[in-house]
């Protein structure tokens, strides 16, 4: 019979189809991994109630696993708690860096009631003389910025608590 952790390291290599560098654990997507009764249940929970990702998420989960020969699968999406990027991995952190994205920073952006924008570190080159361009950027979950001292436009990934 399977472990949980292993089928916690297959899930190492099922990637979010918005983000390619960062898996579905680094993600913190996958809540729970439980083995009952011959039955591997999948818990997951969307970054957004409504991600358009999540069908696709759930489908490379199941066929990551069926190659692996598991065949009693079962994916639960659970909405409650709502997901927060305080789930993300320290790795996936630093992947998003990497990948030329900024993660989140540790505060909530609260600059749309306040009207005092968030300093957001450019992902190319450190500096914080950045500026937001469009609240969303490729996806609902990114804003769109632009580094004032490199010049270069770079996504940031939202803080969600």
């Amino acid at each position: 019979m399977v472990s949980e952790q292993q089928i916690w390291e297959w899930l190492e290599d099922v990637f979010d189809p918005e983000v390619p560098v960062l898996t579905v654990v680094d993600l913190g997507v996958v809540r729970d991994v439980n083995i009952a009764e011959n039955e591997i249940k999948i818990t997951v929970t969307p970054t957004y109630s409504g991600c358009p990702a999540m069908g696709v998420i759930e489908e490379d989960i199941r066929r990551k696993l069926l190659s692996e020969g598991l065949t009693n699968l079962k994916i639960e999406t659970k909405l409650s708690p709502a997901w927060t990027t305080d789930w993300l991995s320290k790795n996936g952190r630093q992947k998003l860096k990497e990948y030329g994205i900024a993660p989140p920073e540790d505060e909530v952006d609260k600059s749309v009631l306040f009207s005092a924008p968030l300093v957001v570190p450019c992902p190319n080159c450190n500096s914080r003389e950045t500026k937001m361009i469009s609240e969303f950027g490729s996806t609902s979950c990114k804003a769109h910025y632009n580094c004032l001292s490199c010049k270069e436009p770079f996504d940031y990934f939202k803080c969600l608590r």
